[in-house]
Order: structure tokens, then C-alpha cells, then sequence
């Protein structure tokens, strides 16, 4: 078997070259590699309208004196359920031209005057009204009549409603290619770049309890032509084991392990297999082998995890570990490493630090007894930050950090700056700055490493910006980068 069959999630930072011979490795290619998640229809869903409830300015009347209990509670219900969004009884048309000159994501909820024990949710989408019947069921929650979906409030199903027709309306070509994938794309699936060798790991368990039932040397021999290489699937043809998928409501911003695209929504945006965690589109999760491996749960780690989720998850430490655990051993030994950064580390030694940090986590052995070459630890930091499914600067804030980086006036170009990550959230902002003082204090020592902020920005660039996809001219982009890192500290100062 070559050296560098894992070389899936280790080509995100050594450009899929692998490490090359000699102890420090080689300086990466300067253009920018594939990423292993797709960002189009996150950033489609950023596009998508917000709710904006349109509240009742007018005195509700109070039910007739005549009214039976029922229609005084119903009445009241709705009070409490829905708020200043309620607007009593109204008729189609009323509610029309309430939604005539509202923007798009405004609505608001009403009683017909032909309801049958329902309200009916009025909405505006693409400039047009839109009318559903809503229910509600105390210990269920809100949800339409003839839909499956159910929510906490009417604010998230609006939401969710707006981004499916966003995503209905701009979308279809990329959720086409979703349904029109096949079976074959497993092997190149985010789930096997990521957790490659961790399945190479369990199946040579799995090999060794199978062992002692093998069938006789002629029939295995026979069955040994069948099988695909072992650096095309890491798990034995002969295993088999269902996944166990069920329709999950992820908390965060997911992607399909499957397609590497978004799960788009706010609730039940696709499925999880309860047994190993595989998360999935529902039409994606049709085409997953089964080959679910239980123990795999344990070890899936951080690396691939959304920045925000990951903190989250970590309350006690605003820095995920994994950066800050790197940029501690850098700072310790690795500043004075000549192309630090640049030179990459072996990718089996990378592959095999990240599984140690994704079994291990905090507790991994990162000493130099461990792991003598720095250039490993440093590859595994871009590693990490180059599998972030939404980088450190994010497509929302791209362009201002861009507009900033091409001003002329550096006074005027460090105030816009610091404005531009001031909209980053609060777990990249931390982070970013985090990294550019690191990324500064490594530059000071540019007279032996060789990396002023230059160099460093053009190592980064593709790791740490959202730049569009099949972009090779990175020029700007590291010449901002470059800015940030040697203006960090004022641009980060309080304001």
C-alpha cells in the first residue's frame, strides 16, 4: 500500500502532494486546494428573507356577549400563542392587502372567518402572499395541517418556511446533482476523507475476529480477486452493518457527510444514524453502504465540526483546543524553524495526530517526544482550520474585510478593519484574533524562520478566508491578510 493512501483530509493542507522525503517535508504549492465541504447552499440560506412579524396596531374586539366558553377560550388562546402577530378575524383579502406593501419574510396570523377550529398563518415570499392553515397542540407544538414539522414557535417556522422557498427557488440546480448522485460517491465522501483511517483502524479489529472464520485457502483466495484495493475502501467488502438513520433537528450548522453540502433549515434538516452518527440528507442517506461501525462514534472528534458548535460544546474555553493546543507547541519549539508554516509535515504523521486528537482530545501527547518534526503540529493546525465547513473570516464578512484591504489610506484602512470583525460571530472573532497575534509573534522572528507577515499570509489565505470556489489568484486576499496580521493589535483594540 503507498504511504500516502490517507491523503484525503491531509491534502487540504499539503495540496494533495502528500509530505515528501526529508525531515522538514516540503513547501506547500502556492495555489489554493479543494475544500472538503461545499458552501453554496449556506451561503443561499444567508440570502433567504428574515421574519419580520407584522404586529397588530388596532384594539382586537372581544367576542361577542352571546359567545359560548369555547369561542371566549379560543379567543384567548390565541392571544397568548401568538401575541401582537395575532390579529383577530380576518378575512383573505383583508390579509392580502395588509401583505401588499410589507417586505418579503412579513407575516402575521389571523382567524378566518370560515376556520374550523385552526388559524391560518399569512405570509410574504417573492412579493407574493402566501396563506396556510395553523395549528398548535400543547406538548407538540406549532405546526401546519398535512406537514410533519413541528416548532416551539411561529417565528422558527416562518424561518424554515422561508428558507425551503428561497432554496425551492434558487437551489434546484445543486439539489438536482444531490438526486442524481450515485452509490459511487461514497468513496469520496467528506465521512471517508475525514474518518478514513479511524475505519482502517476498527476493520483490522474487525479482521482479526473474522480470522478464525475465514473459509478455506481456495475459496478465500477466490474471493480476494473480488475486492476492491484497500486504499479505495478501508472497511472489508464481507462487513455489513445497516445504518440506523432517523430524521434529526441538528442545533448548529451541519453538512451531509455524504454530498459536503448544507443541511439547510431550522429544524429536521436530515438524518443521523443513531449507532455511528453519520449525518446525511434523507435522499443522500438512500445511497450509504451499509457499513455503520458503532465504535466509530466515539472517536469523531472536532475535526470538520462547525467553529461556533465546536465552542459551544466547550464552554469553559473560548479557543477550541485543538488551535490552542498547537499554537502552544509552535510558540514552544517552532519559532525558530526555518519556513515554519510553509514546510509541511509528513501526512501520515498529520493524519495520525489528528486521530489522536479526535480520540484523545485535550489529553493528546503533542510533546516532542511525540512528535519531534514541528512541521507536523503546524500542518495539523491548517489541517484543522482548513476543514472548518465555514472559515475563520466568513463568506458574510468577505467582502468587508475586502473592501477594507483595498483602501489606500492605512489610518482609514485599519478602522474599516476592525469594523469588518466586529461582524464576524463572536467564536471567529475570538479565534481570528487568537491566530493573527500568534501569526505576528511568529513574523517577529522573520530574521531566522524567514516568514514575515507576507509569507504567512499567503500560507493562510486559503486556510483562514472564505474565498469563492476555483479562485487561484489570491493576490488581494493575501495582501489583506498580510494587513491584519501586522496591524492586529490595533485593529483588535476596544473600542
Amino acid at each position: 500500500m503507498p504511504r500516502n493512501t490517507e491523503a484525503g483530509a491531509s491534502s487540504a493542507v499539503t495540496g494533495g502532494s502528500g509530505a515528501s522525503g526529508g525531515v522538514g517535508g516540503a513547501p506547500e504549492p502556492s495555489s489554493p486546494v479543494q475544500k472538503v465541504w461545499k458552501p453554496e447552499l449556506y451561503k443561499l440560506q444567508l440570502e433567504a428573507p428574515a421574519p419580520c412579524p407584522l404586529r397588530c396596531q388596532r384594539t382586537l374586539p372581544l367576542p361577542p356577549a352571546k359567545s359560548t366558553a369555547e369561542a371566549v377560550e379560543a379567543n384567548n388562546m390565541a392571544g397568548r400563542l401568538y401575541g401582537s402577530e395575532y390579529h383577530g378575524l380576518m378575512g383573505h383579502l383583508e390579509a392580502e392587502q395588509l401583505l401588499a406593501n410589507a417586505r418579503d419574510g412579513s407575516y402575521f396570523v389571523r382567524r378566518s372567518p370560515q376556520s374550523d377550529g385552526y388559524y391560518t398563518l399569512s405570509l410574504r415570499f417573492n412579493k407574493r402572499p402566501k396563506h396556510y392553515k395553523l395549528l398548535y397542540k400543547p406538548g407538540v407544538g406549532h405546526y401546519l395541517r398535512g406537514q410533519d414539522k413541528r416548532f416551539d414557535t411561529v417565528h422558527d417556522m416562518v424561518a424554515d418556511g422561508l428558507i425551503n422557498f428561497h432554496m425551492q427557488l434558487h437551489a434546484s440546480p445543486i439539489i438536482q446533482q444531490i438526486n442524481q448522485q450515485t452509490k459511487n460517491c461514497y468513496q469520496q465522501s467528506p465521512y471517508m476523507t475525514l474518518n478514513g483511517r479511524k475505519l482502517r483502524a476498527l476493520s483490522n479489529e474487525l479482521g482479526k475476529a473474522t480470522a478464525k472464520e475465514s473459509p478455506p485457502a481456495e475459496e478465500t483466495e477466490q474471493k480476494q480477486e473480488e475486492l476492491p484495493p484497500p486504499a479505495v475502501d478501508p472497511m472489508p467488502l464481507v462487513y455489513e452493518k445497516p445504518h440506523h438513520f432517523k430524521v434529526h433537528t441538528f442545533k448548529g450548522l451541519n453538512w451531509c457527510e455524504f454530498c459536503a453540502n448544507f443541511l439547510w433549515g431550522f429544524t429536521a434538516q436530515g438524518v443521523k444514524c443513531e449507532a455511528c452518527g453519520f449525518v446525511a440528507h434523507s435522499k443522500c442517506s438512500e445511497l450509504v453502504p451499509p457499513k455503520c461501525v458503532p465504535d466509530l462514534k466515539r472517536i469523531r472528534g472536532v475535526f470538520g465540526t462547525d467553529l461556533t458548535t465546536m465552542v459551544q460544546l466547550e464552554p469553559h474555553h473560548q479557543i477550541p483546543f485543538v488551535v490552542r493546543r498547537c499554537v502552544e507547541e509552535v510558540e514552544a519549539r517552532g519559532m525558530l524553524q526555518e519556513g515554519i508554516y510553509r514546510v509541511s509535515g509528513f501526512a501520515d504523521e498529520i493524519e495520525a495526530l489528528k486521530l489522536a486528537l479526535d480520540r484523545e482530545g485535550e489529553k493528546t501527547d503533542m510533546s516532542e517526544t511525540a512528535y519531534g518534526n514541528v512541521n507536523v503540529i503546524a500542518g495539523t493546525l491548517k489541517l484543522y482550520l482548513r476543514l472548518l465547513p465555514v472559515p475563520l473570516i466568513t463568506f458574510q464578512a468577505y467582502p468587508s474585510f475586502m473592501a477594507a484591504g483595498r483602501t489606500a489610506k492605512q489610518t482609514e484602512q485599519r478602522q474599516l478593519m476592525a469594523e469588518a470583525v466586529r461582524r464576524l460571530p463572536p467564536a471567529h472573532h475570538r479565534c481570528l484574533q487568537y491566530m493573527l497575534e500568534h501569526l505576528k509573534r511568529v513574523a517577529s522572528h522573520y530574521a531566522v524562520n524567514k516568514m514575515n507577515e507576507h509569507n504567512l499570509a499567503t500560507v493562510f489565505a486559503p486556510t483562514l478566508i472564505a474565498t469563492p470556489q476555483h479562485m487561484t489568484n489570491l493576490t488581494e486576499e493575501i495582501f489583506m491578510l498580510s494587513s491584519l496580521i501586522t496591524h492586529c493589535k490595533t485593529i483588535f483594540a476596544p473600542s
